[in-house]
């Protein structure tokens, strides 16, 4: 089985998409810390030609606290604004935005669990099979930390393979997943270009660019383009 484990980014880029589609099982870790500044809350989206970094408000957000207890504010209509402006003349805006609507005003501000429901909301308007669980509710050892809490996860869902973002190269070690009857593999996105109005292309945006610009068979097209190491 394969198992994916990573924190809950807010619309997060391609990349992530990959990893979720190309496992059977994805964890999203959010009984781990709060990181400040990171990308837990906030993207970029194509504004005016540019790119522009845009922020879901939080309350009370800290790094001693965990993801899930920090709270989503109410009021986000400067970002729907935002979205709507920046993405109107889109061809697939009027299929997109009223479900990035719906995600922005969804009701449980729980940042775990409002980030949460857009991940699945997504993965379900892309056509994904894969199971959703969040860590938090997994009866496990939470004195663990990184590499063994992750191993533990792992046993505790029977994975066979356990999937990160090429930037874990530099966070796990290979032996320790072999010790464990597991095999670790790192996705690696391709280069990945669409048009973008009439615009010079710019990479790396929220999947919120990629929706409002693509069809769902385009993007599935766009979420074979890794290479596995």
């Amino acid at each position: 089985m394969k198992l994916g484990i990573m924190q809950p980014y807010f619309l997060p880029h391609v990349g992530y998409w990959q990893l979720i589609n190309a496992v059977d099982k994805y964890v999203i870790y959010d009984d781990v810390n709060y990181i400040k500044g990171g990308w837990i809350n906030r993207n970029k989206l194509l504004l005016d030609g540019r790119e522009f970094m845009f922020n879901l408000i939080l309350c009370g957000a800290s790094p001693n606290k965990l993801i899930n207890e920090v709270l989503v504010a109410e009021n986000q209509s400067k970002l729907i604004k935002t979205i709507e402006g920046a993405y109107r003349k889109t061809p697939y805006f009027d299929k997109v935005f009223p479900m990035i609507k719906r995600i922005i005003e969804y009701e449980n501000k729980n940042l775990a669990r409002f980030v949460g429901n857009s991940i699945i909301q997504i993965a379900d308007y892309l056509q994904f099979n894969t199971t959703f669980i969040y860590s938090s509710g997994l009866q496990k050892n939470s004195l663990l930390k990184a590499q063994e809490k992750v191993l533990h996860i792992c046993s505790i869902l029977q994975a066979t393979e356990y999937f990160n973002a090429i930037g874990g190269l530099k966070l796990y070690n290979q032996a320790g997943f072999e010790a464990n009857n597991v095999k670790l593999r790192f996705l690696r996105t391709h280069s990945i270009e669409y048009k973008q109005f009439n615009n010079p292309f710019i990479p790396n945006l929220s999947v919120l660019d990629v929706l409002m610009f693509n069809s769902v068979g385009e993007i599935n097209n766009m979420l074979n383009k890794y290479e596995l190491l």
